[in-house]
């Protein structure tokens, strides 16, 4: 039996993972609280960015946006809205689509729990440094953007 190719840059997928571990551990405590989920607190986090969009949101853009599989979302808006968080309806340009939008007991959470999340931001600033915070979500962002253009092939073998 072969051995494996050594690596030799550090497993980035796994850091991400344990990055978002480690934020989430202060954060957990807080939507327990409140009664909700990861995936709840995601999906009423984007409602509440577009709170301001009356007619609601299509539930496609709320996955996209909150990164759920559209299976999973269709359970968590279900529980959801069982619990008064949100509201359903056909989207009034497309019947074959819908829309949420959260109640006001949702977007009390939101607003609630912005502020302990805010205030956890604020510490990992102070801890930091505001420079470097705003490096992070840089290369976050140049990360994502580089992964997302799909110019990378694996199976691309010429050299530069």
């Amino acid at each position: 039996m072969s051995q494996p190719k050594t690596f030799t840059h550090r497993n980035l997928p796994r850091l991400l993972l344990q990055a978002r571990e480690a934020v989430m551990a202060h954060t957990r405590p807080s939507l327990r609280q409140h009664s909700l989920s990861d995936q709840q607190w995601r999906v009423l986090r984007v409602l509440g960015e577009h709170a301001s969009e009356s007619a609601g949101i299509e539930t496609g853009r709320v996955a996209r946006e909150a990164y759920l599989l559209g299976p999973s979302l269709t359970g968590v808006l279900t529980r959801m809205e069982r619990d008064g968080l949100i509201e359903r309806s056909r989207c009034p340009q497309d019947a074959r689509r819908s829309v949420v939008r959260a109640t006001e007991l949702g977007l009390e959470k939101v607003n609630a729990l912005s502020q302990t999340i805010e205030a956890h931001y604020d510490w990992m600033e102070a801890q930091l440094g505001k420079e470097a915070l705003l490096a992070l979500y840089g290369l976050l962002d140049e990360v994502i953007a580089l992964e997302g253009d799909g110019t990378f092939n694996p199976t691309d073998d010429t050299e530069e």
